[in-house]
């Protein structure tokens, strides 16, 4: 058995893709579905699937490989002919006015990027390539940090991912001739990023901390790990430690940016607390574990899931290991005990996260 119970995710999960939000445990089809949160989903099947191979878990595979192959299929829906992805659609299948939207499209490169190398199954790999490459066409033209972030990632992931395979020699080409270079580019514009906003006591890549934190020095050691960039490595250890003395609360806990206020030079917001914060930051401390080999970042890891259980502001636990569902957030008065798909896909990522450090070194193999 996995270490996570996947009742919840299937709860939210029907024919179409994994329906964004809940009313407590109850999905409210009327929010309808969006790509960010379908895309994450196929990233935590992905990782699951790593784990459940290793330990020989027959049984957990055969549903993961049935809901990633519902949510690959969802991102092949929402992607356009130029290679943007649609994020919000309604329960009806139409898609909702919006603009693009650099953060979804970097999620769902990487969570393509992911399958694309890990997928077990050939006939499902292949349909990921050809969405990674038509998705990176349009990387040109993203601006924001996160969604650069995500898209450095799917980058490395591919190139250190297509070093080794003997077959799809075109796919490896193009990620060495088309990916490298983008990924060069990538890193130093988040470098350049971070040297014109650092301050002695901001040592940050933006004005003020808002939300998904720790996708940016993440996305660094990405860097240092695929292209050598040891500048990348230096920074992303310097935001890191930032990231972690403003999420540490004065209790020693740890604790995400608050989305009230964000965080900015002069203070750090405590509430809301939403789960996606501390899902990036052991995002974060696993891939740093795994470049530096640095132990404390190990402690970091088990911290994070520890939030989770209850080593929080509240002192309570903000999933449920009955059924692997998660509150949406920690506020003054008590839980958010609506269970989304984001907090749920937090909880069972950052698990995924730190049993993968533990068992198979964090790499992508």
């Amino acid at each position: 058995m996995l270490p996570v119970k996947l009742h919840h995710l299937q709860r939210l999960t029907d024919d179409t893709g994994l329906l964004e939000h809940c009313f407590g445990k109850v999905p409210r089809r009327k929010e309808g579905y969006s790509t960010d949160d379908n895309a994450r989903a196929l990233w935590a099947c992905m990782e699951w699937l790593r784990y459940a191979r290793a330990a020989g878990e027959d049984a957990e595979i055969s549903v993961l490989m049935d809901l990633a192959d519902r949510y690959l299929a969802f991102l092949m829906w929402v992607q356009d002919e130029a290679g943007w992805f649609h994020n919000n659609v309604r329960f009806d299948r139409s898609f909702e006015p919006e603009e693009r939207s650099d953060d979804c499209q970097g999620r769902s490169l990487w969570a393509l990027a992911v399958t694309a190398v890990m997928h077990p199954d050939e006939s499902r790999a292949e349909p990921a390539r050809a969405m990674c490459r038509q998705g990176f066409r349009v990387a040109e033209e993203l601006r924001f940090p996160r969604g650069l972030a995500h898209t450095l990632a799917a980058a490395c992931a591919l190139l250190l991912g297509t070093e080794t395979m003997v077959d799809h020699h075109a796919f490896r080409t193009w990620v060495q001739e088309e990916l490298r270079p983008l990924a060069l580019r990538i890193t130093e514009q988040l470098c350049q990023s971070y040297e014109t906003h650092r301050q002695p006591e901001w040592r940050w890549f933006e004005a003020r901390m808002t939300y998904g934190n720790g996708v940016l020095p993440w996305s660094l050691y990405w860097a240092h790990q695929t292209l050598g960039h040891t500048r990348a490595l230096a920074i992303a250890e310097d935001a890191l430690a930032f990231l972690v003395e403003r999420m540490t609360s004065e209790k020693g806990c740890l604790r995400p940016i608050g989305n009230r206020s964000w965080a900015t030079p002069e203070q750090t917001s405590a509430w809301d607390q939403q789960p996606l914060e501390m899902m990036k930051l052991a995002l974060a401390c696993a891939k740093a574990w795994e470049v530096t080999r640095n132990d404390e970042y190990c402690s970091l890891l088990e911290r994070c899931v520890r939030w989770f259980e209850g080593d929080n502001d509240l002192g309570v636990p903000v999933a449920d290991v009955k059924d692997g569902g998660c509150c949406d957030g920690l506020r003054e008065d008590g839980l958010n005990q609506n269970q989304g798909a984001e907090s749920t896909l937090s909880y069972l990522l950052t698990q995924a996260i730190y049993h993968n450090a533990r068992h198979g070194g964090g790499r992508y193999e």
